[in-house]
């Protein structure tokens, strides 16, 4: 007998357990093929499930459960989680073809350093699916001896049949790629780390050969590693035969009986919120204790069976049930146990459903793998985490003891299931339940990056305020909140991005905070400026200046009707404006045209009226407000067409209401609206100049409810909004009321990205849910109300809620790369006043502290 079994042994069928390791002989793209079989990999793209509504999540979830069914029938399975650290040297590389303005270099470096900080890992979903077999263990074994014994053995797969294999793998891919997993094909580079990983030794990986396959002595080089089994872990030897890490396999032995989601039955999706506190030695104690991830990797090896297999499982338990019944009733007591009537009438049901709908039976065997680069204190620490986890989700979590070994090796792609044991067979259903690829993503594909993501799975955050003219979308941002949350600081750091990307950003500051915005982009190399009301900047917004190249002609109506809502309103009504336009004409007849000589001959008129008119005229361009669009200029630097950044200041401007009549305009709302006249005209003479058309453009308006309490201010943001595609302009809002907001319907139309903040009133907090697309209810409003604050109910600056141009929502931490770069966005008095870094500008009003993002 002994005999026989270490000839069993030798040839593989001994058992499961003690079949050797897998042997590939070659990867190619979706394609891992070994000596017995090939399977098709997949990558899984990720749902943003943490605030989808619920009927968005049924539909998906059907979606899922159907495809399990009907897609993944029959074949055995693969699911493997794994996480990858960020590899911030990638966005170095990308930061050459991103940027091109400035000392972007150091821009991007100083993001990088901060990325490296965070240590922000990456989820990847793979899913593996076994397409063929190629000859059984016995067999590859026995043949595998032969050869090695007469020196032939031979590793290669021939042309035709990796083709044939290619084929397969694509075809299954084009059904994955339609489902809410939008599956597609693993690259050659990702299934080599992915094999390679395991080793854990660092060492590069092998570069595909010409027909774009890893075969031969590059293959073997992947598995080239040395793992000790220990009953309870095990041990990874690096080169020098030193442990680089500890890994230990835990099973999950038990699950309830029925789990809700959302809630308990997303136990797939919950690995990602499990976390520890490490163990901290003496050296360590004047250091912050972090909570820190377990980052546990799910390995989940399973079978969708043919609904005629599982009707039949089922009715086999129906009919051991009603044996048991029927049994109990001919008892002496004639009560029957209430789990066998439940148990009956469970399958009972469950047959009904799976012959009308798409529902069948699962069987898999989940696993955890968990490991550790510190010590192995540490990787009990986090196993201990993950039991503890689970077992208050009502799931038996354990240590795999004695099995390490065939857990591990089960685990590795290629391999086959191993320990048989601990099968859990439930609906297809149930498993897409545990919402394995659900999670948080938001933002763009590429870009700048924002920040980090703070929902259930970690990760980056990017996205580019120019981007949508480029796809063909909508170009509008908003960025909603109330005062004091981060949502400026924010705005502030997506147009220095945007800046470095080669566009004109020109910010018209209504509350005067953003000089740091320009200390910023001077701090690295922008060529950025600041202008703010007063006589030192008289002549900065003449129109006639503005609307120079392509817009000349407009300023000959503009101007007039500028200087008209500047002109007291007993002048304009004795007919001032007609000289005033005779003035514009003359002026621009001589040449080099300029508002205040067109003062200066009503002044010279000899017409009385005309004469009246100027004087009124020449004293209000004398005033902080007047001067900037109708004073002689002073030599200070004037807005130029060019790729930069310009933040315009005009605080203290005080816009009437739309109800106002105009005859009760105060001298400070006339001069108010004329300067915002001059503004407003020169945003949409850039937008508009078939010279500009390539450059990259913004307009960003702070405080925007400023404007939309006019008429003309409304009409300017929703021309920008609508044509800001077709003249690639991006438009920037930033406003404390959601509710004016969301009735200029031209403007909601076009908005492609809304950044949420605090709102604490419910009737803002139900406009902020219509615009980021989330359902208006309790639950929301509580979301808006928390989304500011920390678990100490103190305010976290540059928190929000981020809906993207995909509608998909998540919460979103917007991230300062520096601290530098956060006193240089601190504008106060001093930063914004003559010095050192911002020599073209001068503050003619007291700045109010920028809020800081934490």
């Amino acid at each position: 007998m002994k005999l026989f079994k270490g000839i069993a042994r030798f040839l593989g069928v001994e058992g499961d357990r003690s079949a050797p390791p897998p042997r590939y002989v070659a990867l190619a793209d979706g394609l891992i093929v070994t000596e017995t079989h090939a399977e098709a990999w997949f990558v899984l793209a990720g749902s943003n499930t943490d605030l989808m509504s619920e009927s968005a999540r049924d539909a998906e979830h059907d979606q899922a459960s159907s495809a399990l069914a009907r897609t993944l029938s029959g074949y055995d399975c693969h699911l493997r989680v794994l996480w990858a650290p960020l590899n911030s040297n990638e966005y170095r590389d990308e930061a050459e073809s991103l940027f091109s303005a400035g000392d972007y270099a150091a821009w991007a470096e100083t993001r990088i350093e901060r990325l490296d900080d965070l240590e922000l890992p990456t989820r990847l979903l793979l899913l593996g699916v076994r397409i063929q077999e190629r000859s059984t263990q016995a067999k590859a074994r026995g043949s595998r001896g032969v050869q090695d014994a007469m020196g032939i053995g031979s590793t290669s797969v021939s042309p035709k049949e990796l083709a044939r294999l290619d084929a397969l793998t694509r075809r299954l891919g084009r059904q994955l790629e339609t489902t809410p997993w939008k599956a597609q094909p693993a690259t050659v580079e990702m299934l080599a780390w992915m094999i390679a990983r395991e080793q854990r030794r660092g060492a590069p990986l092998p570069t595909p050969d010409g027909d774009g396959t890893i075969t031969g002595a590059k293959l073997a080089q992947l598995t080239r590693g040395r793992v000790l089994p220990y009953p309870d872990h095990l041990r990874i030897v690096d080169q020098r035969g030193e442990t680089s890490a500890w890994t230990a396999v835990l099973t999950m032995d038990g699950f309830p009986e029925e789990m809700e989601s959302p809630g308990a039955g997303e136990w797939l999706r919950a690995v990602a919120e499990i976390t520890y506190v490490p163990e901290y030695t003496d050296d360590d104690l004047d250091r912050d204790i972090h909570v820190k991830p377990v980052n546990a990797e799910p390995s989940v090896r399973f079978k969708v069976l043919h609904k005629r297999d599982a009707l039949k499982q089922i009715d086999e338990v129906r009919r051991l049930a009603k044996e048991q019944r029927q049994s109990a009733a001919k008892h002496s007591a004639g009560e029957t146990a209430q789990e066998i009537e439940e148990t009956e009438e469970t399958m009972t049901a469950l047959s009904r459903d799976m012959k009308r709908e798409d529902v069948t039976l699962l069987e898999d065997h989940p696993r955890l793998i968990i490991s550790s680069d510190v010590s192995l204190e540490d990787l009990r620490n986090r196993c201990d985490a993950v039991i503890g986890f689970y077992g208050g989700l009502g799931i038996e979590v354990s240590v795999a003891a004695e099995e390490q070994r065939e857990l591990w090796l089960e685990s590795q792609p290629g391999d086959m299931l191993r320990v048989p044991d601990l099968l859990h067979t439930r609906t297809v259903g149930a498993f897409a339940g545990s919402w394995f690829w659900g999670g948080a993503s938001v933002g763009d594909d590429s870009g700048p990056i924002i920040g980090y993501l703070t929902g259930s799975t970690p990760g980056v955050v990017r996205n580019d305020l120019t981007g949508g003219s480029e796809r063909g979308d909508a170009t509008t941002s908003a960025f909603i909140g109330r005062s004091g949350r981060g949502k400026t600081t924010a705005m502030m750091l997506s147009l220095l991005d945007s800046g470095f990307r080669g566009s004109f950003v020109l910010a018209l500051d209504f509350k005067g905070d953003m000089g740091g915005l320009v200390s910023a982009g001077q701090r690295y190399g922008l060529n950025a400026h600041l202008i703010e009301t007063g006589s030192q900047f008289a002549g900065v917004a003449d129109l006639f200046t503005l609307l120079s190249g392509e817009s000349a002609e407009r300023a000959q109506t503009e101007v007039p009707a500028q200087l008209g809502i500047a002109l007291p309103q007993h002048l304009r009504m004795r007919g001032a404006e007609t000289p005033i336009q005779s003035a514009v004409n003359e002026v621009i007849a001589e040449g080099d045209p300029a508002t205040w000589k067109v003062i200066e001959r009503l002044r010279k008129s000899d017409d009385e009226l005309s004469r009246e008119a100027g004087d009124a005229l020449y004293e209000l361009s004398l005033t902080g407000l007047g001067a900037p669009f109708m004073g002689r200029p002073s030599g200070t630097t004037l807005i130029t067409p060019n790729p930069g950044i310009w933040v315009v200041q005009v605080p203290g401007i005080t816009l009437p209401s739309p109800d106002d009549d105009r005859d009760d305009w105060s001298v400070h709302q006339r001069l108010s609206v004329a300067l915002v006249h001059s503004l407003l005209a020169y945003g949409i003479s850039m937008a508009g100049r078939k010279d500009l058309r390539g450059l990259r453009k913004v307009v960003a308006v702070p405080e925007v409810h400023v404007l939309t309490a006019t008429r003309e201010g409304s009409s300017f943001l929703q021309y920008i909004a609508r044509v800001g595609r077709a003249l690639h302009t991006a438009l920037v809002v930033d406003t404390q009321d959601p509710e004016s907001l969301a009735s200029l319907t031209g403007l909601v139309e076009q908005m492609t990205t809304v950044f949420g903040f605090q709102l604490t009133t419910p009737e803002q907090q139900d406009a902020m849910a219509a615009l980021l697309d989330l359902p208006k209810g309790d639950h929301t409003r509580q979301l808006i109300q928390a989304i500011g604050v920390d678990v100490t109910q103190e305010i976290r600056h540059g928190h929000c809620i981020m809906r993207d141009r995909r509608f998909s929502s998540a919460t979103v931490q917007f991230d300062v790369p520096s601290l530098e770069i956060l006193e240089l966005l601190n504008t106060t008095p001093k930063t914004t006043g003559i010095g050192a870094e911002q020599p073209s500008s001068v503050s003619m009003s007291k700045s109010e502290p920028q809020e800081a993002i934490a």
